[in-house]
């Protein structure tokens, strides 16, 4: 404690003549950052950075804060605001249409700063939490104005979540006029058809006393299934028979097929398959075969079936209104509707099934092909199904809605001091099915099948024990591709289905002002308090599922809720102010939140600016952050599996163990310090330029986590040796051996991160228009997860792989008739992996080199009321690095067009 207590001290002092990004920048010229500068450049007009609670114009907040522009929303024609973040520096692209293909998330996208998970950053609009957060594909990208970035900790500010930071949107509430637009796009290789309408109305009414706008837009993706048209993205992971492994293109399965790999009883492969019409042929293999797989040849491998990019379509309605009620006083509603739904092929199953010798659809020819293989009885079917139901594989459907309503009043009380009260309500409504899985005891009993007088029947039917009849059993084929019957998929083959409901109620009031003042200037208050109500219900899960009867997945209910009360303040003291000279102000906030599941918790920040000759802004926060449990943490419904382990108290294996898992109501918050030292310098004699550095440390403890049992087991025996039960996790048998786990969402996790954000930016005029130029660079020096360094372990299977370096350079142009943007973005190389082959060694070929993607557009107009734009991105096609699955770190997709029109009256 003393430590943290003299570091906390030291940090506080530092922060007396160290300063931050404004978060209410005003427009004079040398005396900004570079967010705010670039903004109020762009906007002719005084703008609103939200990187704290006081509001005026001229604050220096201490907390950094990134403005992403109209500009930035424009370049790369990116389909949701998730894919405008993730091409800054300081984002990971963890969740987006082209990132969750082979997940129930599929097609989401959410905001991840600093690559933490999307659950530690706080996403609001206009300032305020709304449940389409959780989703950002909710918000008509056709209404924003800008989105404010906060790149620190922010949770006595902002509340919960704020852990990496904010991300603010906000909306163009001020829209006039009539704005239309229609756009598709393509990638070179014919596929990733991409359609969208938009179109917004602004209007004032009562006499300019209220303003009304509406705004939606609609688009529809095709998505990507054409692995095999990208080079690099059917490779794999092989181990050689020498133990050591390396990263190859087209690595297959020599157990799995989609005719059937003939496997022994243990299944060791024979590299025999079935050929379509049942007879029994070789597999062939490719330039390396070593045990499951092998390198090129006739085979498959799972992700050969993987979509690239998700399709989904997607409908977006938001309507706001305002009215001035006195001149001090106005009234504000929001409503909005969105709705997402996709419906495509998501992966085959991969079932080992034994054949009995007698099996119905042996035919002779088989079986005379098996014995001159040495098969006579009895072997083990690897198959991979993708000649089942309509789409061939699982289908996954789904469709999201969201439904959402604000209502609030803003107001001034004289000169100095306003108010802002606030209620939301929103719903999300999401249905979602998994088709063509295998009902687990019906597809083996159709699979063991004999002849009966000619005719196959399933075994059950055949005995002598009536016991097990099953009469609306029907024999299955799965010898050879595409013999499955249409009756045998209708009995033993269904899909699960799963409907919820996530409900978000939130509330707040803030007040701010100026109380008195200093010699050196107003001393700066806010605060306030919010409450928040979250709630999920299961509104349906299919029967099979509740009987536990599919064998890739069943749905269960999860129902829970949970409040939060809390009350914030925050202040600003003025402390030395010479103009012209130097302008130090120290800064402080606190907020006190009483978690209806685990009662009350303190977060806070101290920090200050010192603004020297008006050029050079220096900043400095330390901050106590917290993340509270999400729903799905606290009641995810308990899920039973059955695994095998390694038993370290005993020191043996163990076959069979029961593992429960899901929720816990037990969960406490996570907390996090954060410190941020860094400046920005934008010099009176270099107009138009500004440059911004900062340092940040972020330490979160406490971390919501799960782990594999097996993990879970062996990191009880090296906690605690003598405690075979583990402070009652396990449940054991009188003799010994393990009954049951219970592996729980727990806060046991630590994760730390540093690095560097660099920003610069210029703005000049250029004959008609005017030139801008903007590089954002991020560097991470380490991002640990549990004692893991995963910084610079770049191949997207180890969770939270992160490139040290990345960095996004752009130079626009713009006059009265003609636009162009040139960008270029820098992701780092690194290593592909730390696993260790059987020879103890790393991946052989394990680095990966960084890559560069250049993106062009263009704009022609014709008197501000048309625009025709062109979009290339990835303008030279750069080929991703050798990827099994999908790597959010590079791009997956290739070479993309994309053009439309926008239309404004």
């Amino acid at each position: 404690m003393t430590a943290k207590r003299t570091f906390w001290s030291a940090g506080t002092a530092l922060a007396v003549v160290l300063g931050s990004t404004p978060a209410l920048a005003q427009t004079a010229p040398g005396a900004r950052d570079v967010a705010a500068d670039r903004t109020a450049s762009d906007s002719n007009q005084d703008v609103v950075v939200t990187g704290s609670r006081i509001q005026r114009l001229g604050f220096d907040a201490p907390t950094p804060t990134t403005v992403i522009s109209e500009t930035e929303l424009r370049i790369g024609n990116r389909p949701s605001i998730a894919g405008v973040l993730n091409d800054m520096p300081q984002f990971r692209a963890t969740l987006t249409p082209a990132t969750t293909t082979g997940n129930t998330t599929s097609g989401t996208s959410t905001a991840d700063l600093r690559g933490l998970g999307a659950l530690r950053t706080l996403t609001l609009l206009d300032g305020h939490r709304f449940n389409g957060s959780a989703d950002l594909n909710t918000v008509p990208q056709s209404l924003i104005k800008r989105v404010d970035v906060v790149t620190g900790g922010a949770s006595a500010a902002w509340g919960s979540g704020a852990v990496a930071g904010v991300v603010n949107i906000i909306l163009d509430d001020e829209m006039k006029g009539i704005r239309l637009g229609a756009q598709t796009g393509i990638s070179t290789r014919g596929d990733g058809e991409r359609y969208s309408f938009d179109g917004a109305w602004g209007t004032d009414f009562a006499g300019g006393r209220g303003h009304f706008m509406v705004g939606g837009d609609y688009t529809d993706d095709k998505g990507i299934f054409g692995r095999k048209s990208r080079p690099n993205l059917e490779a794999g992971v092989f181990q050689r028979a020498d133990g050591q492994l390396i990263r190859a293109q087209d690595v297959n399965y020599t157990i799995l097929n989609r005719g059937g790999s003939i496997l022994s009883l243990t299944g060791a492969p024979r590299n025999l398959v079935f050929n379509p019409d049942g007879t029994v042929g070789p597999l062939p293999l490719g330039s390396q075969t070593a045990g499951q797989f092998t390198v090129g040849g006739n085979g498959q491998n799972i992700y050969d079936y993987v979509a690239v990019s998700s399709p989904y379509k997607r409908t977006n309605v938001f309507a706001r209104a305002t009215y001035d009620l006195t001149d001090s006083l106005k009234l504000w509603a929001n409503g909005s509707f969105n709705r997402m739904t996709g419906d495509y092929g998501f992966f085959p199953e991969t079932p080992l099934a034994v054949i009995m010798p007698d099996n119905a659809f042996l035919t002779p020819a088989a079986r005379a092909q098996l014995a001159a293989n040495g098969v006579t009885g009895p072997f083990v079917l690897g198959r991979i199904l993708d000649d089942v139901g309509p789409k061939k594989i699982l289908n996954f459907k789904y469709s999201r809605r969201n439904l959402e309503g604000a209502i609030g009043l803003k107001g001034k009380i004289g000169d100095h001091w306003g108010y802002d009260v606030y209620y939301d309500h929103g719903e999300s409504r999401i249905d979602q099915s998994l088709y063509n899985q295998r009902i687990t005891s019906r597809f083996n009993n159709g699979v063991d099948s004999v002849l009966v007088n000619g005719k196959a029947v399933c075994r059950i039917n055949a005995d002598a024990n009536p016991a097990n009849d099953d009469p609306a059993c029907v024999p299955i084929n799965l010898l050879g591709n595409g013999n499955i019957s249409p009756q045998a998929l209708a009995y033993a083959f269904g899909g699960n289905h799963f409907i919820y409901t996530n409900k978000l109620d939130a509330a707040g009031a803030s007040v701010h002002g100026q109380p008195f003042s200093t010699p050196a200037g107003p001393v700066d208050i806010a605060f306030g308090t919010d409450w928040r109500w979250e709630k999920m219900i299961t509104n349906f899960v299919d029967p099979l599922s509740q009987a536990n009867a599919f064998a890739t997945l069943n749905s269960s209910a999860t129902n829970g809720a949970f409040s939060v009360k809390e009350a914030f303040g925050e202040v600003n003291v003025p402390v030395i102010n010479v103009p012209d000279t130097i302008k130090l102000e120290v800064n402080g906030a606190a907020r006190y939140s009483d978690y209806s599941t685990s009662g009350g918790i303190w977060t806070w920040k101290t920090g200050g600016t010192a603004r020297i000759a008006s050029d050079l802004l220096l900043r400095a926060v330390y901050s106590r952050d917290i993340r509270s449990p999400s729903i799905t943490e606290y009641f995810l419904s308990r899920a039973t599996n059955i695994g095998n382990l390694q038993d370290p108290y005993q020191g043996a294996p163990q076959a069979n163990v029961v593992i429960y898992s899901g929720g816990n109501p037990k969960l406490t918050p996570e907390t996090s310090h954060t410190l941020t030292l860094g400046g920005s310098y934008s010099p009176r004699f270099f107009k138009g330029f500004s440059v911004s550095l900062d340092y940040y440390s972020i330490d979160i403890r406490n971390v919501i986590t799960t782990v594999t049992a097996q993990d879970a087991l062996t990191q009880c025996y090296n906690a605690s040796p003598n405690d075979p039960t583990c402070g009652g996790i396990i449940t054991r048998n009188p003799n010994g051996t393990i009954g049951s786990m219970l592996v729980l969402y727990r806060n046991l996790a630590a994760y730390k991160t540093r690095g560097l954000d660099i920003e610069a930016s210029y703005r000049r005029p250029l004959g008609d228009g005017m030139v801008t130029m903007r590089a954002v660079a991020n560097h991470i020096f380490d991002l640990n997860i549990n004692g893991t360094d995963v910084a610079g372990i770049v191949g997207g299977d180890t969770a939270f792989s992160t490139p040290k370096w990345r960095l996004t350079g752009s130079v626009s142009y713009a006059d009265d008739n003609f636009g162009v943007d040139l960008r270029a973005r820098y992701v780092g190389g690194g290593i592909y992996s730390t696993v260790k082959g059987g020879n103890g060694q790393y991946i052989l070929n394990n680095d990966v080199s960084s890559r560069t993607y250049v993106d062009l557009g263009l704009q022609f107009k014709v008197q501000q009321q048309f625009t025709w734009f062109v979009n290339i991105n990835n303008m030279f096609d750069v080929d991703p690095p050798l990827t099994p699955y999908n790597n959010p770190n590079y791009d997956v997709i290739g070479r993309y067009f994309s053009t439309g029109v926008k239309l404004k009256f």
